[in-house]
């Protein structure tokens, strides 16, 4: 019994010792963390004690420097450069728009017959803006109603009379003032008192006409800026170039009038 207590004795003596030895490890391990720790950190903060060294790492630290100021520097010009692109785009169509507002111009004035001045008035509406379907009106001064003369897109027969200063349409020639709806669905039935937009015919103040688009093509979603300047051209363009084809196809046949006359009482 004696032997194994001194035996038991013996072995919890050796544990004893072993976990001294591991904590006097630990220890001494722990200092020298502590030490290496210490070490980085005066390293880090006052260099590296070769000057040799010292002057690799400062030389490393501007490279990174350099490095990243030329990165920022290829984003401000990529930034730029997106700017100019953009701004380059914007340039073309405006200049592609002003080339189509001036070919349009010259086409109004190019014809004197009143159903070729209507046909081009159709084809900027349809090519330039988009519009798939709408009406040109003209006003019959001595009844006071705006008569449907022209239609694209639906009969013409669905067009009906308006009288000046009633409903959009009637009060839009009675102002002047061009009518946009603010919102449209596509799918709504098509109500031709009710125009996506309307815009009077003017020479000076005086209206002759309107025009009404109450839908646009497939492929076009809204209306865009150059639309409106679009719009603003026809106001007076093509109420020029109607009434001037108007007043020309009266007075042929007026002369036709006379000449008949002057036949008959000469023969």
């Amino acid at each position: 019994m004696a032997t194994k207590g001194q035996q038991f004795l013996e072995m919890y003596g050796k544990v004893t010792e072993f976990t001294k030895e591991l904590m006097e490890e630990n220890s001494r391990l722990k200092s020298r963390v502590n030490d290496l720790i210490a070490d980085r950190e005066s390293f880090l903060s006052d260099g590296m004690q070769d000057p040799e060294e010292s002057s690799l790492v400062r030389k490393l630290e501007e490279l990174k420097r350099e490095k990243q100021d030329i990165i920022n520097q290829y984003r401000q010009i990529e930034e730029e450069n997106k700017d100019f692109l953009n701004r380059y785009e914007e340039i073309a169509f405006e200049n592609s728009n002003l080339a189509n507002l001036y070919v349009a111009s010259y086409q109004l004035h190019s014809s004197l017959d009143l159903n070729e001045v209507l046909q081009i008035i159709s084809e900027i509406v349809i090519n330039l803006i988009g519009a798939q379907n709408f009406g040109i009106l003209m006003l019959n001064e001595k009844r006071g109603m705006l008569e449907p003369i022209r239609a694209v897109g639906l009969p013409i027969e669905a067009l009906s009379e308006v009288k000046m200063g009633e409903g959009i349409i009637g009060s839009g020639a009675e102002s002047g003032e061009v009518y946009y709806r603010k919102s449209f669905d596509r799918n709504a039935p098509l109500d031709v008192h009710h125009p996506m937009v309307c815009v009077p015919l003017k020479i000076k103040d005086e209206v002759i006409g309107v025009i009404v688009v109450y839908a646009l093509l497939p492929q076009k979603e809204k209306l865009l800026k150059v639309d409106y300047d679009l719009f603003g051209l026809l106001a007076a363009h093509a109420a020029t170039a109607i009434f001037s084809a108007k007043l020309y196809g009266d007075s042929i046949r007026k002369q036709k009038t006379i000449k008949g006359f002057l036949d008959l009482v000469t023969h």
